[in-house]
């Protein structure tokens, strides 16, 4: 239960870099919403995650997964360019998630 937590926390990760990025400094109210909903509940998550599995585990797992799926994210929308380097790196950080997972 705690390795789904932690990976739906990480899905909420990059769901609030995201709308921080869209709130232009808390200027717009939806994202700003977004954010704040977001965070609270991605770092729950985490801290719950937590109880079970090792900090520097959990943390790993959590920032590779938010990273990997904003950046993705901003790809897939035209924000942010796509590229072979990145796609390969992208890929190195979800190959050692999984890496975090089977050895735990």
């Amino acid at each position: 239960m705690s390795w789904l937590v932690l990976v739906l926390s990480g899905v909420l990760e990059a769901v609030w870099a995201t709308a921080l990025g869209r709130s232009e400094g808390f200027t717009r109210p939806g994202p700003t919403v977004v954010f704040a909903v977001a965070i609270l509940a991605s770092m729950a998550g985490l801290a719950y995650a937590m109880r079970e599995l090792p900090v520097g585990t959990s943390y790993a797992v959590w920032v590779g997964i938010g990273a990997t799926l904003t950046v993705a994210y901003a790809m897939v929308t035209g924000t942010e360019p796509v590229s072979v380097p990145k796609v390969v790196f992208l890929t190195m950080i979800v190959g050692g998630v999984v890496g975090l997972k089977l050895v735990h």
